[in-house]
């Protein structure tokens, strides 16, 4: 890594000290720039002499998409964000009365939302798994629920966007695939911060952005299918000409690549964007970025306690999300201070977050989430800031 040429094409990060790429964070001006040359092929060509003039480069993203979690370009789908992709892994799901869907405390909002959905709609049962003491996933207590209640999906966000908690997805894998139940990964904010792997975690689907870790333009997203769903013909409940082929009066005929769970119209600016960003991240290395960002995090949480404030992250393994509040559980202070001195963060209600936060007794945490464009001497500099 190569953190000069890294800050110079990350202009974002000059007038202040950028801590919320869990958010949305920095685009690297490679990205900006092939986002803005086709926005201005466009203008001179239309949209779809543009996209003709760049047909390559679109099919690119399925093979730069790829490396990212170690997959193979059919088993990858753009899509427009990671709800988007979760919600058409799950439609592509023949959900009935009585099914179960088995998740986790530390699952992402939209995602329990949708699961009240189908319980509100088809009378699914949500079950979720119990949490050892240290705060990792129970996979005794997941094994158990699954030969209990035989469930139609199991679901586990990688990492929860309210705490820095890495969740053993791949633990969770093995377990799914010696009962061959269907298991779904959001991957949201793991992808673009650590090394990801499909084939260990074992999943039947996995869900990511691009405006987050990754760096690329918001609007952006992937969807990871298995082949085990695409031979069970497996495809999202509405599918558009770009997933099927009509071949009849009243018939079609599903593509036989993870594209049958796209749709035809997109933007194809943010395609090649997220394409440069999924290029830039590879070309650094995911587990050189992962090694310094874990450095970074720890660096922060360990400064932030020795200024006595409340670190709100558990679990034996934890990435680069650095929740914390004052001792007294307030956070407005730390927001002024942060304000005032150009720091960039993000704020997790107890309305996102709502069994964790209970459980911790929290109604509002201020958090961080650095990345390789940022300094220890930055992370310093905050901690500075906020001991007084």
């Amino acid at each position: 890594m190569n953190l000069d040429i890294i800050r110079k094409d990350t202009l974002g990060c000059t007038d202040k000290i950028f801590l919320n790429s869990a958010g949305g964070s920095l685009m690297p001006e490679p990205v900006v720039k092939t986002m803005t040359d086709y926005i201005l092929l466009e203008q001179q060509h239309g949209a779809y002499g543009a996209a003709d003039r760049y047909s390559e480069q679109i099919e690119q993203f399925y093979t730069e998409a790829a490396k990212l979690i170690n997959a193979q370009p059919n088993n990858i789908a753009f899509t427009v964000s990671s709800t988007d992709a979760y919600a058409k892994a799950l439609s592509s799901i023949d959900f009935k009365d009585g099914d179960v869907i088995i998740t986790t405390n530390d699952d992402y909002i939209s995602n329990q939302i949708a699961f009240f959905s189908l319980q509100k709609r088809l009378n699914v049962e949500i079950i979720r798994v119990k949490n050892l003491p240290d705060h990792e996933l129970d996979l005794e207590d997941l094994e158990y629920l699954i030969k209990k209640h035989d469930p139609k999906l199991v679901a586990v966000t990688h990492i929860p966007t309210n705490s820095g908690l890495i969740q053993n997805v791949e633990g969770a894998g093995k377990i799914c695939r010696l009962y061959d139940v269907l298991y779904l990964v959001d991957a949201c904010q793991s992808v673009g911060q650590l090394a990801v792997d499909v084939e260990k975690m074992d999943c039947d689907f996995l869900t990511a952005t691009g405006r987050k870790f990754m760096r690329g333009p918001r609007g952006t997203g992937l969807l990871y299918v298995s082949d085990r769903v695409l031979e069970r013909n497996m495809a999202p409940l509405f599918i558009d000409t770009k997933g099927a082929e009509w071949t009849g009066f009243n018939e079609y005929k599903l593509l036989k690549t993870a594209k049958r769970f796209e749709l035809w119209e997109t933007s194809i600016s943010s395609i090649l964007g997220f394409t440069e960003a999924a290029k830039y991240a590879t070309g650094i290395g995911l587990s050189h970025i992962e090694s310094y960002n874990r450095i970074l995090a720890e660096s922060l949480r360990e400064g932030l306690k020795n200024k006595g404030f409340r670190i709100l992250d558990e679990g034996n393994n934890l990435c680069s999300i650095v929740t914390f509040c004052n001792a007294d559980g307030s956070i407005e202070s730390i927001y002024k201070t942060l304000k005032d001195n150009h720091v960039y963060f993000s704020v997790s209600n107890k309305s996102n977050a709502l069994i964790d936060f209970t459980f911790k007794n929290v109604e509002k945490a201020i958090r961080f989430s650095p990345h390789y464009f940022n300094t220890s001497e930055e992370i310093e500099q905050v901690v500075k800031i906020l001991g007084g």
